[in-house]
C-alpha cells in the first residue's frame, strides 16, 4: 500500500533525494567528465520515475532526461523535472548546479523546488521568502552564453554583469539577494525554467519573459527564448531597457 503524501512533501523530497543520489555518484572520485555527468543524469531519472510512477501514476511528465510521448498535454497536472541543471559544472566539481523539480497545473507551477546540493539546501515554493534591502546592481547572466540585451539593460541602468552556472543557481541568487536580476536571452526550455520560476514567484520575485508577458509551461514546444526574474520594483525600468534593445536590434 502506497503512503498518502502531499504534493509539497513530493515536490521537496524528490529534489532532497535526487541531490544525495547526484552527490553520490560523484563521491569517491572514480567517474570524471562526461560520463559522470551522464551518470548523474541516468541515476537521478532513473529514481525520479520510479517515485512519479509509485506515488502519481495519473500525473503528466516533462523531463529532460526522459522521452517526451506528448502525452502530458492531455493533463491538467505535469511534473516537470531536470534532475540535474548545470551537468557541466556538476561533472568538473563547480558548486553552481542545481536540481529542478516542479509541479505545474493548467500551465502555472503550484509547487517548486530547486535544490543546491553542494551548498546543503533546497529551495522551497512551500516556505520561501526573497531577500531585500540595498541593491547589489548587479546582474546575473549565462556564463557560457552572455546575451547583449542583459549588457544594454545594465549599461542603462549602471550595473554591471556576472556570469553564473546552471539556470537554477542564477535564480536562487537573485532570491538571496546576491543580484538583483537575472536577465536570459538565446533559449531554454521548459524543464530550465519552471522550478526557478515557481519557487522566485512564491518568494515575491518578478518573473516573465523579455516582453512582460507571463510563462505558460506544459506546451508542445517546450523551447522557451527568454526569461527576466528579478526584484519586482526593477522589473517595469528593466523591460522598458530590454524593448528598446529589441526596438534597435530587432529582437533580443
Amino acid at each position: 500500500m502506497t503512503v498518502e503524501i502531499s504534493d509539497s512533501r513530493l515536490t521537496n523530497s524528490l529534489a532532497d533525494g535526487c541531490g544525495e543520489i547526484l552527490k553520490g555518484v560523484r563521491n569517491g572520485g572514480l567517474l570524471r567528465g562526461l560520463a559522470l555527468g551522464d551518470a548523474g543524469d541516468e541515476a537521478a531519472q532513473e529514481w525520479i520515475s520510479r517515485v512519479l510512477e509509485q506515488h502519481r501514476p495519473k500525473d503528466g511528465v516533462l523531463s529532460e532526461e526522459a522521452a517526451d510521448d506528448l502525452s502530458r498535454l492531455k493533463k491538467d497536472r505535469v511534473w516537470i523535472i531536470d534532475p540535474l541543471d548545470g551537468t557541466k559544472e556538476f561533472a568538473t566539481g563547480r558548486q553552481d548546479w542545481a536540481v529542478h523539480i516542479a509541479l505545474v497545473e493548467n500551465g502555472t507551477p503550484i509547487h517548486a523546488a530547486v535544490g543546491m546540493p553542494d551548498m546543503g539546501v533546497t529551495f522551497k515554493s512551500s516556505d520561501v521568502r526573497a531577500v531585500t534591502g540595498p541593491l547589489s546592481k548587479k546582474f546575473v547572466v549565462s556564463r557560457n552564453r552572455p546575451p547583449k540585451v542583459a549588457d544594454y539593460v545594465a549599461e542603462k541602468m549602471s550595473f554591471e554583469t556576472v556570469g553564473v552556472g546552471s539556470a537554477g543557481a542564477k535564480a536562487i541568487h537573485v532570491l538571496l539577494g546576491d543580484y538583483d536580476g537575472y536577465i536570459h536571452a538565446g533559449g531554454q526550455y521548459e524543464w530550465d525554467q519552471a522550478a526557478p520560476v515557481g519557487v522566485a514567484l512564491a518568494a515575491g520575485l518578478h518573473c516573465s519573459r523579455l516582453d512582460g508577458s507571463p510563462i505558460k509551461f506544459n506546451n508542445e514546444d517546450t523551447f522557451i527564448p527568454d526569461l527576466l526574474i528579478c526584484r519586482p520594483e526593477l522589473a517595469e525600468e528593466i523591460l522598458e531597457h530590454a524593448a528598446a534593445y529589441a526596438e534597435a536590434n530587432g529582437g533580443y
